[in-house]
Parts: structure tokens; C-alpha cells; sequence
């Protein structure tokens, strides 16, 4: 009865971190600019590997296997982070190039106005 409570938890654990896996390959697709891909993506990945190796964990033999897997997820999670980080960070510098430069707030949407038109009235009253 235990080896089939096992298996039930590997397989589910598995389908569950292959699920994250595929709805952060979703959100790499679908996502409109790079910030919100790379959150998509490093959030789900991260996820996915931790419950694929949680899955596996119980069909390791010994302990220093074991440990090999969580130490790999460990070193996934780090580098995963540190490129994510350096990845938006050239991001951020690009959309700071293509962006028009403005010596005053100019553009930015008050009570009445909007992004487009600063002196737009909303209410159509002069």
C-alpha cells in the first residue's frame, strides 16, 4: 500500500511540475514584454524543477543521491535568479534608450487629463 502511495505522490508531483513548466512556456509566448516573460518564466520554471525533484526524491537510492538532486535544484534556483536579474536589467537599459527623453513631466496623466494629451479635458468643458 506504501509503494502505491508513492507512486500516486511521484506521479503527481511530476504532472504538477510538468504543468508549471508548460504555463511558464504559455506565459513566454503570451506575455507582452520582456519584464512580464521573464517573471512568467523564471517564477514557473523555479516551481516546476522543485516539484519534479520533490517527485523523484522518494525513488532515489541513498541519501547522498538524494542530496545531489536538492543541491542541483539549489544551483538551478541561484543561477536562475542571477540571470533573470541580469536579463531585466539589460531590459530595463534598452526601454530606457528607446524612450523619448522629457525635461518635465510633460505627458504624465493628472486628474483631468490623459497620457496622450496633457491638456486634454475629460469632461469637454473648456
Amino acid at each position: 500500500m506504501m509503494n502505491v502511495a508513492l507512486e500516486v505522490f511521484t506521479y503527481v508531483a511530476i504532472c504538477a511540475g510538468a504543468f508549471f513548466f508548460l504555463a511558464g512556456t504559455v506565459g513566454l509566448l503570451r506575455f507582452p514584454d520582456t519584464l512580464t516573460r521573464l517573471h512568467a518564466l523564471t517564477k514557473a520554471d523555479n516551481l516546476g524543477l522543485g516539484l519534479i525533484v520533490l517527485g523523484l526524491l522518494p525513488h532515489v537510492d541513498g541519501v547522498l543521491n538524494g542530496l545531489k538532486l536538492i543541491v542541483i535544484w539549489l544551483l538551478v534556483l541561484l543561477s536562475g535568479a542571477d540571470a533573470g536579474q541580469l536579463i531585466a536589467r539589460a531590459a530595463r537599459r534598452a526601454m530606457r534608450r528607446e524612450a523619448p527623453h522629457r525635461d518635465d513631466h510633460a505627458g504624465t496623466a493628472g486628474p483631468r487629463g490623459n497620457a496622450v494629451d496633457p491638456a486634454a479635458n475629460v469632461s469637454g468643458q473648456p
